[in-house]
Order: C-alpha cells, then sequence, then structure tokens
C-alpha cells in the first residue's frame, strides 16, 4: 500500500473501518530476555477503497520480517486437519486427480493438507516462506520450497510443470503485493486449470463484530464481491463459491482462466453476491458504522473482565493466537487481568504476548493452577477446546469466549 494507495487499484485511500490504535506485530512473541525491550508498535488500521472497496491495513514491516521464521503450525489444531482432510477427498473427487496431476499449495505451512492430497495419488508441491515451517513439512515427506510467492517463482515453477490444481487456504488475506501474487496464480496454472481459494468472510466478520481478526499481518479483507474484482483485474474468472464455517465464517471459491468453456458458473456466486449487496458492502458509507461498533464492544469487553476480577475470580487465558492479541492489546488487557494463557503448540509455550506480556504456557497449567475462568482467545475453535479440556469444569471452572460478545459459556 505504497503512499496511501489501494494495494488493488492504486486509489487514494481516505476512508477508515475500523482504527484499533497501536499494536505490536501479532505474531511476535517475545522471549524472557526480551522483555525489557523497546518493543514496537504500529497503527493497527484498517481503511476502505472508495473506489473498488477493498479493506485494507498499512505495511510496516516486511513479508520477509514478518513470515521468515513463523509460530504458527497448523497441524496444531484437530478440527483444522479434519477440514483439511475432508477437502482433500473432495477436492480428488471432483477433478478426478491422478498421479499425472500437479497440485500446488502457496503458503503450504507444515503440509497439513498436502499430506492428505499426497497419499491420494497426486504430485504435490508446497510453497512456503517460513524457513522453519518448510522444514517441518518436508520431514513429513512433502516437497516444499521456502519462497515468497510472486509472478517471478511462478515463472520459474511454470517452466518445469504447469499446475493443474492451485490451492491458498488463508493466504491472499496475507500478501501485501496482491496483484503480484495472482498474476503469479493466473500463470502458473495450467490452461485448463483450477485454483481454489479460502478466506474469512468480510460480511461475517462485519456482521459479528470480528474486529480481533484485524492484525498486521492479514493485510486485507475480502468480501466476495472484492475477490471477484482482484481476479478479474487478472484474466481470472470466479466461477463456484462455497460458505464455510472455519475460522469464524470463510469462503471457498474456485477461479479458472476467464473465457474456458468447460465450467459452467455456480448460481451460488449470483445468489451471494446479492446477499452482499443487500448488506450494503457495494456501498462504501456501508463500512464506516463498523469502526462505532467496535469501539461499543471494547467497553463491553473491559466491563466484563474487570467484573469477573472485583468478584475475585482468577482469569487465565487459553490460546495464543494472533487474533487474540489484537484483543487484548485494543482492550488494553494484561497480567492485572489474565494472570497467563497457554498454547499447544511449543514454539510459544515459555514466551509472552506481544504488547501484553502476558506469559505463555503448556495447557498443563490450568490442572495445576484451576484458574475460575478460562477465556478463550482463538473463539473460532471454540467448541474443540471446550471439548477437550472439559475437565476445567472439575473444579468449577467456567469457559468464556466471544460469542460475539465476550460472555460465560453455558
Amino acid at each position: 500500500m505504497p503512499d496511501g494507495r489501494c494495494r488493488l487499484c492504486a486509489a487514494s485511500l481516505t476512508a477508515t473501518f475500523a482504527d484499533l490504535g497501536k499494536s505490536p506485530i501479532a505474531n511476535s512473541y517475545l522471549s524472557a530476555d526480551r522483555l525489557d525491550a523497546m518493543e514496537p508498535f504500529y497503527p493497527l488500521r484498517a481503511l476502505v477503497c472508495g473506489e473498488c472497496l477493498l479493506v485494507q491495513v498499512e505495511e510496516f514491516e516486511t513479508p520477509e520480517e514478518i513470515f521468515s521464521d513463523y509460530a504458527y503450525f497448523s497441524s496444531y489444531s484437530s478440527s483444522w486437519l479434519e477440514h483439511s482432510q475432508r477437502l482433500a477427498e473432495m477436492l480428488v473427487e471432483r477433478f478426478e486427480l491422478s498421479p499425472d496431476h500437479l497440485v500446488v499449495e502457496l503458503a503450504s505451512n507444515d503440509g497439513y493438507l498436502l499430506q492428505y492430497l499426497a497419499e491420494r495419488g497426486p504430485s504435490v508441491l508446497g510453497i512456503e516462506p517460513a524457513a522453519n515451517v518448510a522444514e517441518v513439512a518436508r520431514r513429513r515427506g512433502i516437497p516444499t520450497q521456502a519462497e515468497f510467492f510472486g509472478e517471478q517463482l511462478a515463472r520459474g515453477l511454470r517452466s518445469r510443470a504447469p499446475a493443474d490444481l492451485v490451492l491458498g487456504l488463508n493466504v491472499l488475506a496475507h500478501v501485501p503485493d496482491l496483484n503480484d501474487f495472482v498474476a503469479g496464480v493466473k500463470r502458473l496454472l495450467a490452461g485448463d486449470g483450477v485454483a481454489v481459494f479460502e478466506f474469512p468472510h468480510l460480511l461475517r466478520l462485519i456482521e459479528e463484530l470480528q474486529f480481533d481478526t484485524i492484525y498486521h499481518e492479514h493485510f486485507s479483507y475480502f468480501s466476495l464481491l472484492t475477490a471477484r474484482r482482484v481476479f478479474a483485474r487478472h484474466d481470472l474468472e470466479l466461477f463456484d463459491v462455497e460458505e464455510l464455517p472455519t475460522h469464524g465464517g470463510s469462503l471457498r471459491v474456485y477461479v479458472r482462466h476467464a473465457g474456458d468453456p468447460v465450467a459452467t458458473p455456480s448460481p451460488q456466486v449470483e445468489e451471494l453476491l446479492k446477499r452482499e449487496e443487500g448488506a450494503g458492502l457495494d456501498r462504501l458509507e456501508t463500512y464506516g458504522a463498523f469502526d462505532r461498533a467496535v469501539m461499543r464492544e471494547k467497553r463491553e469487553i473491559v466491563s466484563f473482565l474487570a467484573d469477573l476480577r472485583r468478584e475475585g475470580r482468577s482469569i487465565a487465558g487459553y490460546g495464543a493466537p494472533a487474533k487474540g492479541n489484537t484483543l487484548l492489546n485494543y482492550c488494553g488487557i494484561g497480567r492485572e487481568t489474565l494472570d497467563y494463557t497457554v498454547d499447544l503448540n511449543p514454539a510459544k509455550q515459555g514466551r509472552y504476548l506481544p504488547g501484553s506480556e502476558i506469559p505463555i504456557r503448556p495447557p498443563e497449567a490450568l490442572r495445576e493452577t484451576r484458574p475460575d475462568v478460562v477465556v478463550i482467545l482463538p473463539w473460532n475453535l471454540r467448541d474443540e477446546i471446550v471439548t477437550e479440556h472439559a475437565y476445567v469444569r472439575e473444579w468449577g471452572g467456567r469457559f468464556a469466549a466471544r460469542t460475539p460478545s465476550m460472555a460465560l459459556l453455558a
């Protein structure tokens, strides 16, 4: 987003969608020896383009700084693995994938999805910029290149073999140079190939006040209206869409070269576009109301947690996700409120949340300290976490989560 211009159409950005104050980079977890060091905070402000209506945040750190050594591993969520396995089965059946087909996943993380595709026949290749995460995938036997994807890399990959299927799950939002990325997809894709992307749905973000899904690593936020514009700009056609429950409500879109006569456009595309228009996502004035609603929600969250503390209840967190760091920093919540949080990921354990400096401990800490309330920060995994840690109720402990407002769970 150079000089305050839209990263898609280069129009000047003047309208605010959500101003969340200043916050550190959400996945910049702190080691103990860095607690006394100065920590960089950046404005966390989502703007909306008055021309193409793409919601986007400003870029303060390079992708290399954010993603080259990453603490997020997809395989630590059982529900996400189940989602990935179902997706692999569906893709193999729908597109009749065989060993003659090449599937390339962009931002393939630790091989969480490609492992299921590889065992079902097609050749696979992962592109994952985080070297530490890519190495985990390679140890699983998944061919993985530790590089950032764009048109230049796509040109080299295409010279070896075009991709019959390109996958990008929760990567489109993480791309600062959106046009270079989509141009790369266009170049890599075989003539009759298909690209499948999943990303959080802006309509659900607005309807359910999911302000904590806004953070610096998420550069863009997509409605179907804007996603279609993104692909059309590069002569790609969005021909099918599915609505998913993942990440608080996501879209799965199917894309092909424009003019490809093989796949008939799905009626679901036009139906959802009309629904978004009915919700006002085609009008700039709709976006201005979100910021005011978020400010009200902030006051409610702070009041809810303060009331628990006044009642003498001990509070711990569950999870160390990026969305949790947005919530804590925006609401000004620190160790005076949350004693600690726990996370399954060993790469996060023993470190501290950025900004709030809340310590991250293994899940066993819940049994050791028996908190009265456990606040689930990755609320999109609420059901999974409550089921796997039902033992909290043994000592009368309660769970709390945003649903969408923060509340104790039944």
